[in-house]
């Protein structure tokens, strides 16, 4: 009986984890909306009523597809931790993250899931999974050593948290590239992460940009300006799901019926915030390019003024993790747009090397980790509230950029 009683566990495992695989693989695709018992019924050849055999509600299915992915994550940073020293240790996660990338172009599937909806689940689902993602976070601190000082510990929160935003982003842009170039693309993204961008160590001098884009506190905004603005804050904080049509009607004190003038559906909505955000971090990138000075000051001014937006201004950037909810053929078009934006920053940094002002890095990877970490800025907005000079907080944040990851900025 007890031989019996076992092969039945394991079966029941097994298919349990066949479904969490099989979702995982369909929220990757469609996001949590559009994950439906139904379908992954069809891809594990049950029928939809057995999925509750092993998971009795949608959302608990979302939760263990979320914990799987986490417990990954939290594997490999543990086994990055267990390296020697701080290079060795990012490194290997790195190379770890890449070789994954690598098993899921070989086809294996439920390997890792995208986590930019976790923030939409009920607040006592949702609250463990925090606090392991927080976990995993810390040990990606700890890669760094022991920091001797509350700046130490302010300075490796940043780096950790450039690291893993850097590593979710890779997913997105390593679909430009074969597996055959990963080996490369590893070697080229370590000596970013490792030496920085400017040519000469240390050097941060950004000059004043203007204002144009900055969100007027003060001033009369327009109906459709409010709308934009309470939902991309909102959509940052809760995610899609979270950024409800109510709570944006009821944040403006206004009806359900006046949202829907300015807008056919939620989905429009959305679109229309990623339109704004790239408008205005045009607007920067242009206003940096047109400045008198090398390239890298160029550069560097247009990163300290987009990394201050997203700490302190009213309306940052819409975050790329609401993509993952809008349809895919818009989500295309989005992606697209925020691809043209990186080559932007690769056309400058192109030239920056040209004058010297650059190290000789690779462009197209240096724009997407610039990218990644611009994108996660607003999530490190309370982290800036702990400096009391909010130039040192972007100092701090931009670092990366400058010197790398192991390199302590002068005091």
């Amino acid at each position: 009986m007890a031989v019996k009683a076992s092969a039945e566990t394991e079966r029941f495992e097994k298919k349990r984890q066949d479904v969490i695989d099989a979702a995982s693989v369909l929220i990757n695709e469609l996001g949590v909306k559009g994950m439906t018992f139904a379908d992954v019924a069809a891809e594990v050849g049950l029928n939809a009523t057995s999925i509750t055999y092993y998971f009795g509600r949608k959302e608990r299915l979302v939760v263990a597809v979320y914990e799987a992915t986490l417990d990954r994550l939290e594997a490999m940073a543990a086994e990055a931790g267990a390296q020697p020293d701080p290079r060795s240790r990012v490194r290997h996660f790195l190379h770890a993250n890449i070789e994954l990338r690598k098993r899921i172009r070989r086809g294996e599937r439920g390997l890792i899931t995208v986590l930019a909806e976790m923030r939409t689940l009920d607040e006592d689902a949702q609250q463990p999974l925090l606090d392991h993602f927080r976990r995993i976070s810390h040990c990606l601190r700890d890669f760094f050593g022991p920091a001797k000082d509350p700046m130490g510990k302010a300075l490796n929160t940043a780096r950790a948290h450039a690291l893993l935003e850097s590593v979710f982003w890779w997913p997105i842009w390593s679909l430009r590239y074969s597996t055959h170039d990963f080996d490369r693309i590893e070697e080229r993204w370590f000596d970013i992460l490792e030496n920085g961008i400017a040519a000469r160590p240390g050097e941060w001098q950004p000059q004043p940009l203007g204002r144009d884009w900055r969100t007027d506190d003060e001033g009369e905004a327009n109906t459709l300006d409010q709308f934009l603005r309470s939902a991309t804050a909102m959509i940052n904080q809760r995610g899609y799901r979270g950024a409800s049509v109510n709570r944006i009607a009821k944040e403006l004190n206004v009806t359900k019926g006046s949202f829907y003038h300015h807008h056919s559906a939620k989905d429009d909505l959305v679109l229309s915030c990623f339109e704004r955000s790239y408008d205005r971090l045009a607007a920067v990138q242009l206003a940096g390019q047109a400045l008198e000075a090398d390239y890298w000051t160029r550069l560097s001014s247009t990163l300290a003024e987009l990394i201050d937006l997203q700490f302190f201004d009213g309306m940052p950037l819409l975050r790329t993790t609401a993509l993952h909810a809008i349809p895919s053929e818009e989500r295309e078009d989005v992606v697209t747009r925020s691809n043209r934006l990186a080559r932007r920053f690769a056309g400058m940094l192109i030239d920056g090397i040209a004058d010297g002002s650059i190290r000789p890095v690779d462009p197209l990877i240096a724009s997407q980790v610039i990218m990644s970490t611009l994108n996660s800025a607003y999530e490190a907005r309370h982290w800036a509230e702990r400096f009391d000079d909010p130039a040192k907080a972007v100092r701090y944040y931009g670092w990366v950029f400058t010197a790398g990851l192991f390199t302590d900025p002068p005091d």
